[in-house]
């Protein structure tokens, strides 16, 4: 009988760093970056936690360290290719991925199919099996006050028999 997991991951990360906004390994031209040890792609990192959580690896964290000076600056994109390798390791593959971006700016409606492209692209998957949705937090809280962006992930997994 085939095994299936779900897991589900969250990222938040404030406005703030003079570097370029990446979301869903998308940058997004003229928006100021995030805070972060790596390059604070909430979207990728979200997804991330999602797909060890269904595999039962841990977290991020126990992965890419924050304090780790490896992961510096990093790719988010490289550190989800690491962790989805990880999660083919354990004998798993990637059915789906279901995002949702909460942010009050930038509006990414304009970039949802670059940015499931993008996803698509690092976990080696089709287009089809990746869901990015955009949320706004009507103004609540540091993300809907415009500080900070958010994001949700679910992943499903499944491995096959024997």
């Amino acid at each position: 009988m085939t095994t299936l997991r779900i897991g589900s991951g969250y990222d938040i990360h404030r406005f703030g760093a003079e570097r370029p906004l990446r979301l869903g390994g998308v940058e997004f031209a003229g928006e100021r970056g995030l805070v972060g040890h790596s390059d604070a792609d909430p979207v990728l990192h979200a997804i991330t936690d999602a797909l060890l959580g269904a595999a039962a690896l841990g977290d991020i964290g126990v992965h890419f360290p924050p304090d780790d000076p490896r992961f510096l600056d990093a790719d988010s994109r490289l550190l989800l290719g690491e962790a989805v390798r990880r999660v083919h390791d354990a004998g798993f593959s990637v059915v789906n991925i279901d995002v949702t971006v909460v942010a009050e700016r930038p509006r990414i409606s304009a970039s949802v199919e670059q940015m499931r492209r993008s996803i698509a692209g690092v976990l080696g998957i089709a287009v089809e099996q990746v869901s990015v949705k955009g949320k706004s937090n009507e103004g609540l809280d540091a993300v809907g006050r415009g500080e900070a962006i958010a994001a949700w992930a679910v992943a499903l997994l499944e491995r096959p028999p024997g």
